[in-house]
C-alpha cells in the first residue's frame, strides 16, 4: 500500500495518546536497529563468509536471502519515515473533547508530532453540547421556563447547562492554544455512529456543519 498508493486517501485510526506515539515512532526504531544489523554483517563480513562456507550451498543462499530481506525491509520503512514526515502526503488530525485531560493529552500529542517533523494544524472536539450557542444563550432560556418545568426537569437542565458552561471554557482554551489551527466543534449526538449511513451523515457534519474556526 506505501509503495503503490492506489487510495487518494489513506485514514488510519489511532489508538490513544501514548499508544500512538509509540507507533509514530516505530518506523525510526526499526530502521536504526536493521541498519545495526546490517552494519554488524558489513563488520564481519569475512567471518560470516567463512561461516556460510560450512552451511552449504542451501544454508549460504538462506542467510543472503535474510539479509536482501533486511535490506529490503530497511529501504521500506525508510520510505514509511520519509512519508509521514512529508506534510504534502501525511497530516494528523488530532480528536478530543472538551475536558481537561483529554486537552492535556492533546497538547502532548501536538509537541511530539511536532518533535517528529510530523504535519498537524486541524483539531476536532467531539461531544460538544449544542456547538452552536453558548451557556447563557441556555440559562436565558431557562430563567424563561423554569417555572413551567417540573423538578426532575429543572435538575436535569440544570446539570446540562452546569456542563455546557464547563465545555465553554474548555473550548475558549482551544481556540487560544490553537488559534493556528482548524478548529472544528462536532456535537454530542443522540445514538452512536455505526453503519455506512450514520457515517456518512457524520463526515457531512464533519465537512459541513460542525462549528468551525
Amino acid at each position: 500500500m506505501v509503495q503503490e498508493m492506489n487510495y487518494s486517501t489513506i485514514v488510519f485510526d489511532t489508538a490513544p495518546t501514548g499508544h500512538t506515539l509509540r507507533l509514530l515512532s516505530f518506523p525510526k526504531t526499526m530502521e536504526s536497529a536493521i541498519g545495526k544489523l546490517l552494519e554488524l554483517k558489513n563488520r564481519f563480513s569475512g567471518l560470516l563468509t567463512q561461516v556460510t562456507a560450512f552451511m552449504g550451498a542451501e544454508g549460504a543462499a538462506g542467510v543472503e536471502s535474510m539479509i536482501a530481506k533486511l535490506e529490503q525491509l530497511k529501504g521500506l520503512i525508510d520510505q514509511v519515515h520519509n512519508q509521514i514526515r512529508d506534510p504534502e502526503k501525511t497530516t494528523f488530525v488530532c480528536v478530543c473533547i472538551p475536558e481537561f485531560l483529554s486537552i492535556y493529552e492533546t497538547e502532548r500529542l501536538v509537541q511530539e508530532l511536532s518533535k517528529s517533523e510530523i504535519d498537524t494544524h486541524n483539531v476536532v472536539v467531539n461531544q460538544v453540547l449544542f456547538p452552536d450557542k453558548d451557556a447563557e444563550d441556555l440559562v436565558d432560556w431557562y430563567k424563561e421556563s423554569k417555572e413551567a418545568l417540573p423538578e426532575m426537569a429543572q435538575t436535569l437542565i440544570g446539570k446540562t447547562i452546569a456542563r455546557k458552561r464547563m465545555q465553554d471554557r474548555y473550548i475558549q482554551q482551544i481556540f487560544e492554544l490553537y488559534e493556528d489551527f482548524h478548529v472544528t466543534l462536532m456535537p454530542l449526538l443522540d445514538n452512536e455512529v455505526r453503519g455506512v449511513a450514520s457515517i456518512e451523515a457524520f463526515s457531512g457534519l464533519l465537512l459541513h456543519g460542525g462549528d468551525t474556526a
